[in-house]
């Protein structure tokens, strides 16, 4: 990831790592972002209209995170890349590689959406260890968003 030209004095010493953190997560939050969207457009069955609704909600609210992710990225001093090609070669989350029932569609996104949660676990204590506490802070409310749509959709699979 590229650096900025502007001079960034934060007094968070590790910033270029907590970028690097954070660069896989918004690329795979885009993932996670556009296969939601491919759900909310390919679904069909007896629960077309309720499932068709409830991915909506999850990529509308997917998209606002990735731009919050993006400018915390750019307040630490780095630029994030922003072409499928660089996001697909940084995401975790696998892309769809054959037509989903509907409920495979639940399954898959909810795999994402623990795949996201995991990550966040993983390196949330480094981020708090150096002190950087909006990065911290925006990584805890996104735990609270993925558990809950996480709920939510292992609640949906019968």
């Amino acid at each position: 990831m590229e650096k900025d030209t502007l001079s960034v004095n934060t007094a968070i010493e590790k910033r270029d790592e907590i970028s690097e953190l954070l660069y896989p997560l918004l690329a795979s939050t885009y993932a996670l972002y556009l296969k939601t969207q491919h759900c909310h457009w390919n679904v069909v069955g007896p629960q077309f209209y309720s499932f068709h609704l409830l991915f909506q909600s999850q990529y509308e609210e997917l998209a606002e995170a990735i731009d919050e992710m993006a400018e915390r990225i750019r307040a630490l001093g780095s630029f994030p890349e922003g072409s499928f090609d660089t996001f697909s070669k940084a995401s975790f989350i696998p892309e769809a590689d054959k037509p989903l029932s509907a409920m495979e569609m639940i399954q898959a996104l909810l795999e994402g959406h623990e795949a996201l949660i995991q990550y966040m676990r993983k390196h949330l204590p480094f981020i708090e260890g150096e002190g950087d506490g909006a990065t911290a802070d925006f990584l805890n409310k996104r735990l609270v968003i993925h558990e809950k749509t996480a709920w939510t959709l292992r609640s949906t699979i019968l």
